[in-house]
C-alpha cells in the first residue's frame, strides 16, 4: 500500500511535537488525494528515490533523490505531482529547536540537497528517526532531529530561478490546458531555446515531458472518474490526435487508455 507524502487537512497537529512518516508511492493518484495542507509546525519532505513536486504559497518545489524541503509555519502547500517517491514526511514544532537555531525563525520554503556520502547519512538518520518514532524513543527522536538540522544550511537554498518556478506553476495549473514551448516561452518573456535549456538543467527533463506528465496526470484521473470517450479525453488534455494520445498513454503507462480505464472503473 502506498505512504503517500501528504497528510490529512483535518488533523490536529496543534499539540504535536514532532511526528515522521515513511513515504513510498506508486501507481496512479487522484487529484482528489492531494490536499492543501496547513500546519502549525515547520513541515518536511525528504526524498531518497524518485521525486515530488510541492507547491508552497503558489512557489514550485521539484524534490528529488537526496533533497529536503522546508516548509514554514501555516504556509500553505500542496503535492502537485509524485511519481515512485520514496523518502520521508513530516514536521516539528520550532520550540523544541534551541533558541540559537535560525530553522527556528524560518519565514521562507528552503530547499536544499544532500550528495553522496552526506546524502546517504542523511538517508540513514532520517529511516533511524522513523523507527525511533514509532517505537516511542522520545530521546534519540529530540538527540536525531538535531543532529539532522546541523546538516541543513539556511544559505544553501537550491531553490528554482524565478523562469523556472513560473513555468511548472503555469504546466501545473489545473485551470488551464497543456500549451506549448512557444506559448509559456511568451508568457514567461525569454526564448524558447533559454526555456528550453534552463528547465532542463534545473530539473532534469525537458519542458515536452513536463508538459507530457501533466497530460498524463489528467488523461489518467478523466480515465478513471468518467466515461468521456478517449477521443474527448485526448481533446481535454490538449491533443487532437487520439492514435498520437493512445500511443503517448500507452508509452508513460504501460497500458492503452481503454486497458487503463477497465483497470480503475472494473
Amino acid at each position: 500500500m502506498s505512504q503517500q507524502p501528504h497528510w490529512d487537512p483535518e488533523a490536529d497537529f496543534s499539540s504535536v511535537p514532532f511526528f515522521i512518516r515513511r513515504m513510498d508511492t506508486s501507481g496512479y493518484v487522484k487529484a482528489s488525494e492531494v490536499p492543501e495542507a496547513r500546519l502549525p509546525l515547520i513541515s518536511f519532505i525528504f526524498v531518497a528515490s524518485g521525486e515530488v513536486l510541492v507547491e508552497v504559497d503558489r512557489t514550485p518545489f521539484l524534490c528529488q533523490p537526496g533533497q529536503i524541503l522546508l516548509i514554514p509555519q501555516q504556509s500553505s502547500f500542496a503535492i502537485r505531482y509524485y511519481r515512485n517517491a520514496v523518502g520521508y514526511s513530516g514536521g516539528f514544532a520550532p520550540s523544541i529547536l534551541p533558541d540559537v537555531k535560525a530553522l527556528r525563525f524560518l519565514t521562507e520554503p528552503l530547499h536544499q540537497g544532500f550528495w553522496f556520502d552526506e546524502g546517504a547519512f542523511v538517508s540513514e538518520l532520517f529511516n533511524m528517526l522513523a523507527s525511533s518514532f514509532e517505537k516511542g524513543d522520545r530521546v534519540f527522536v529530540e538527540k536525531g532531529l538535531d543532529l539532522l538540522l546541523t546538516r541543513i544550511k539556511p544559505g544553501q537554498d537550491s531553490s528554482f530561478p524565478a523562469a523556472v518556478s513560473q513555468f511548472l506553476e503555469a504546466v501545473f495549473n489545473p485551470g488551464r490546458l497543456p500549451g506549448t514551448i512557444a506559448s509559456y516561452s511568451a508568457e514567461i518573456g525569454i526564448s524558447e531555446n533559454y526555456l528550453s535549456r534552463l528547465i532542463k538543467k534545473s530539473t532534469g527533463r525537458s519542458v515536452g515531458a513536463w508538459i507530457d506528465i501533466v497530460r498524463i496526470q489528467r488523461a489518467k484521473r478523466l480515465l478513471s472518474e468518467t466515461r468521456l470517450p478517449v477521443i474527448d479525453v485526448a481533446a481535454a488534455v490538449g491533443i487532437e490526435d487520439q492514435s498520437y494520445f493512445s500511443r503517448l498513454f500507452k508509452k508513460e503507462t504501460g497500458m492503452t487508455p481503454s486497458a487503463f480505464r477497465k483497470k480503475m472503473q472494473g
